[in-house]
C-alpha cells in the first residue's frame, strides 16, 4: 500500500468519529481525549479545505482527495506517537472514501480505496444524525443528512468494521461510548503484547 497512506505500527487503542458533517464528531472526540487524558486526531480536511475556500472560493474537488488522506495519516501516526492508550480520530481513509463516492459519482482513486480497507482501528462511533444542522463555508447537502447517515453505515457494514451507533444529548454519547471503549481496553489488557502499555 501507498506508504504514505499507511498507519504506523503503534499498540493503542484506535477510536475513529464517523458519520456525516455536523453530528458532533469534533465535540465528542474533545470529549473523549479528556475523559482519557490523551490526544485526538483532528479532521485534516478542515484546515485544507478551509484555506481553499479562503484563498480561490472553491469547494473540495476530487483531486483534493489524496492530498487530504495523506495528510490525514501523517497527522494520525504524529499523534499516535504522543497518545496515552487511546487515540481518538475525529475521520480516517474510509470516512474520505463515503464522500468521494457521494460526490463523485462513485469514483474512487485506487490508493485511497486500498488504505480505507487496510487501515485498522479498534471501534467506530457512527454519529447519528439528531444534532442541529451549524451552516458554514465548506458544509452543505443540509437536505440529504440522512442518505448520507445510510451511506456511512453502509460502508461500515460492507467493509465489516466494529462500531456502535450514537444517537441522544452530548451526554448519553459520551457515557455510551466511553463504555464501548473501556471494554476494548479491558480486553486488550488481557494479550501479553499489550499488557505493558497498560499497566499503571
Amino acid at each position: 500500500m501507498e506508504k504514505k497512506l499507511t498507519q504506523d505500527p503503534i499498540n493503542l487503542v484506535k477510536v475513529v468519529l464517523f458519520g456525516p458533517e455536523s453530528t458532533g464528531k469534533t465535540t465528542l472526540s474533545r470529549h473523549l481525549a479528556r475523559h482519557y487524558n490523551t490526544v485526538w486526531a483532528p479532521e485534516f480536511a478542515r484546515n485544507y479545505l478551509q484555506k481553499k475556500w479562503n484563498n480561490e472560493r472553491k469547494t473540495c474537488e476530487a483531486a483534493d482527495l489524496i492530498p487530504i488522506a495523506i495528510g490525514q495519516i501523517k497527522l494520525e501516526n504524529k499523534l499516535a506517537k504522543k497518545a496515552d492508550k487511546i487515540l481518538i480520530c475525529d475521520t480516517d481513509l474510509l470516512e474520505t472514501k463515503v464522500y468521494s463516492e457521494e460526490y463523485y459519482g462513485g469514483f474512487v482513486d485506487e490508493k485511497l480505496d486500498k488504505a480505507a480497507k487496510e487501515n485498522t482501528y479498534d471501534l467506530y462511533l457512527l454519529t447519528y444524525i439528531d444534532t442541529p444542522w451549524e451552516e458554514d463555508d465548506l458544509r452543505d447537502r443540509p437536505e440529504q443528512r440522512l442518505a448520507m447517515f445510510n451511506a456511512f453505515e453502509n460502508a461500515l457494514k460492507t467493509h465489516k468494521k466494529q462500531y456502535i451507533l450514537l444517537k441522544g444529548d452530548k451526554e448519553t454519547r459520551l457515557k455510551k461510548a466511553v463504555k464501548e471503549i473501556d471494554k476494548i481496553v479491558s480486553k486488550k489488557k488481557n494479550l501479553y503484547f499489550f499488557s505493558n502499555n497498560f499497566d499503571d
